[in-house]
């Protein structure tokens, strides 16, 4: 067996259920799950009647490129979203099954696992995806906390120039999971700089980015953000995008790469073998979703109802701001993070994720110790009951 696999850490779901163990819920409180950033919206209709009109796509194998027409409606998509003029589909643009599965995968094939020292950046709090997909290419993550201190920004510079030396690739997550923080052009800038400097690969996962709460202000993207410094070529810069927030089809399993022609070339050769080909029938229900905004605009209207209601709700009794964009609350705790979840799901049966589940000791610290993260995921009645439970909660400490 691959001995990288014993690193892996639980993953924190896991970790959860083991946290719970020997709890009983009140029998009378029916249990709301605020934990998994699963969207509970309904799916739309014009997607489901698309994916039952393509079900014949089951009939072909699909080819690991995706159709002409997903990666060209894609490829609109990024025109319009991010105001860029020009996005070549035939070679800057890659479907995968969700970017989960991709940003896994994009890790074995760029990181040459046998140079010596070979290193992978994450934020922290993280995705656990990127620790494991460090850790199964041979390199060892290197942690860049995310904190209350500078508003939970990414400060490139407090990482040491000898441990740049060694960093193959960048895991960036903007909007930020579990902090909902957003990159500024300014950090975007800065990043590209260092990767410049020290040839390294970045990674924009940006799963969050239709979530937000000014539409004059939305969440700038790492194509944006190169596009706007003259850097056409998306150099050294991917980023992965998904329909599973956006238009509420987590089931869906469909996504995107796009960015470096250079390193998409490489990243399409690794998949035809890698066997992850993109099935028909998804492909022409994802060019209908990927389409329409009507839907993604109503889906935001949900969650600014939902964040209006609860944020002050919860500000009342927690150290919780409205994030920059995404459906998480990351709140602070006046127990150990821990300890407030197995009590909120023992007293109330309201259920959170630790925020140290989300994060690894870096600098001498977990900088996801002491806070919970809230996924504001259910219908508007629910999340407020669930408000309403922590609230009370909160009173009785």
């Amino acid at each position: 067996m691959n001995p990288n696999l014993t690193r892996l850490h639980s993953y924190p779901f896991e970790k959860l259920r083991k946290l719970f163990e020997g709890i009983t819920p009140p029998a009378g409180l029916k249990p709301i799950r605020l934990s998994i950033g699963e969207p509970q919206h309904a799916t739309p209709n014009f997607i489901r009647q698309a994916l039952a009109d393509n079900l014949d796509g089951l009939a072909t194998y699909p080819t690991t490129q995706g159709s002409d027409a997903l990666r060209g409606a894609i490829a609109g998509w990024l025109q319009r979203r991010y105001g860029l003029p020009a996005i070549d589909a035939a070679s800057q643009v890659l479907p995968v099954n969700g970017s989960r599965e991709a940003l896994f995968a994009f890790g074995q094939c760029v990181i040459d696992g046998k140079r010596p020292g070979a290193k992978v950046l994450c934020p922290n709090p993280f995705y656990q995806i990127y620790e494991g997909a460090a850790f199964l290419a041979g390199a060892e993550p290197v942690f860049l906390n995310n904190v209350p201190g500078n508003g939970f920004a990414s400060d490139f510079d407090s990482i040491p120039e000898e441990t740049w030396r060694d960093v193959q690739l960048v895991f960036v997550c903007s909007p930020g999971n579990p902090t909902g923080r957003v990159l500024s052009q300014e950090e975007w800038q800065r990043l590209f700089e260092l990767s410049d400097q020290h040839d390294f690969v970045i990674a924009a996962d940006e799963c969050y980015s239709e979530i937000y709460f000014d539409d004059d202000a939305r969440p700038i993207g790492a194509l944006e953000a190169a596009h706007r410094l003259g850097r056409t070529d998306f150099r050294n810069v991917v980023m992965f995008s998904s329909l599973s927030k956006r238009s509420n089809v987590p089931g869906l399993r469909s996504g995107f790469v796009a960015g470096d022609a250079r390193i998409l070339k490489d990243f399409l050769r690794y998949r035809t073998y890698h066997g992850c080909a993109m099935s028909n029938t998804v492909q022409a229900t994802s060019i209908a979703a990927w389409n329409d905004e009507a839907h993604v605009a109503e889906n935001r209207r949900l969650y600014r109802e939902k964040f209006a209601l609860i944020t002050p709700m919860l500000s009342a009794c927690l150290e919780v701001e409205l994030p920059d964009a995404g459906f998480y609350l990351w709140a602070r705790t006046p127990l150990p993070d821990t300890e407030f979840a197995r009590r909120l799901q023992a007293e109330y049966n309201v259920t959170v994720l630790p925020g140290s589940y989300l994060a690894r000791e870096s600098g001498g610290i977990n900088p996801g110790a002491g806070f919970v993260r809230i996924a504001l995921v259910a219908d508007t009645a629910e999340c407020v009951e669930a408000a309403e439970r922590i609230v009370a909660f909160c009173q009785k400490l």
